[in-house]
């Protein structure tokens, strides 16, 4: 489990090691997933440990939320007074989304 654990964490590090040294506008955690998706589909299989450990955190994802939601708490007051900027923007993006994902499937 250890080892399993330590290479999610080694990936999580790589992304943020690239994003920081080569100034790439892109969050180190995503880069990391990337980094590792890659590495599976070199590799050709996922590791029956790395599949466990991944079950785990996934089962515990909800704990994860928890800061973010104390972030909107911080910051309600701002929130409050831009409102509509984030509102129109979730709103777009989530039409985004729903267009990309049809035409995705469509093809």
């Amino acid at each position: 489990m250890i080892p399993a654990l330590t290479a999610l964490l080694g990936f999580q590090l790589a992304g943020e090691l690239i994003v920081r040294l080569a100034g790439v506008p892109v969050p180190g955690p995503v880069l990391g997933m990337v980094l590792l998706v890659a590495f599976f589909i070199v590799r050709g299989n996922v590791p029956t440990e790395l599949k466990g450990v991944a079950s785990v955190v996934l089962r515990h994802l909800s704990l994860l939320f928890v800061p973010a939601g104390v972030g909107l708490m911080l910051h309600a007051s701002r929130i409050e007074a831009e409102w509509f900027a984030i509102g129109a923007a979730l709103l777009g993006s989530s039409v985004v989304t729903l267009m990309v994902t049809v035409l995705v499937l469509a093809i």
